[in-house]
């Protein structure tokens, strides 16, 4: 069974209030229909930094994003995470306010995750898995496909090669 990490914009955009913003909402729709129909194929995985991320806010929203991770495995912290997570901010040079994205990717990379599903675009998009690719592959080290709901309903449909 494939395995699917899922950042803190993911469990955001289910129980956010519905957005007027047509991007937005398209997205919150993505999002919902993925864990409504699809999340239950797959393993699902967090690490403490999403629970972190998720438990900040607002007290309705924060029950609401964590009561829907109570029951995924979190993938614990490691020395090899926190040094990758190290060598993948200075590769895809994220600013230090957004470290923890390095350590979404780094969380992947050592506990061997099959896809990153976020809406975090800025850091876990298409340029960043181009280069935390070549630089994997180059060290033999494991890469997960990073995609957004969007996209993974379309994987599951058809399996995409991207390497």
């Amino acid at each position: 069974m494939k395995s699917i990490y899922i950042e803190t914009t993911i469990p955001s955009y289910i129980v956010s209030r519905g957005s007027r913003d047509e991007i937005v909402a398209g997205r919150q729709a993505a999002t919902v229909m993925f864990w409504e129909n699809e999340r239950h194929k797959y393993e699902l995985y967090v690490s403490q930094y999403v629970i972190d991320e998720c438990s900040q806010g607002d007290d309705n929203m924060v029950k609401r994003r964590l009561a829907l991770l109570k029951d995924i495995p979190i993938i614990n912290e490691t020395e090899q995470l926190r040094e990758f997570s190290n060598i993948y901010c200075d590769l895809l040079k994220i600013p230090k306010r957004a470290k923890v994205d390095s350590l979404h990717l780094a969380a992947c990379v050592t506990a061997g995750i099959d896809y990153l599903l976020s809406w975090n675009l800025a850091h876990l998009g298409i340029h960043t898995f181009i280069k935390l690719k070549e630089y994997n592959d180059k060290h033999s080290l494991h890469t997960p496909i990073l995609t957004t709901p969007n996209d993974f309903i379309m994987i599951d449909k058809e399996e995409v090669n991207y390497g």
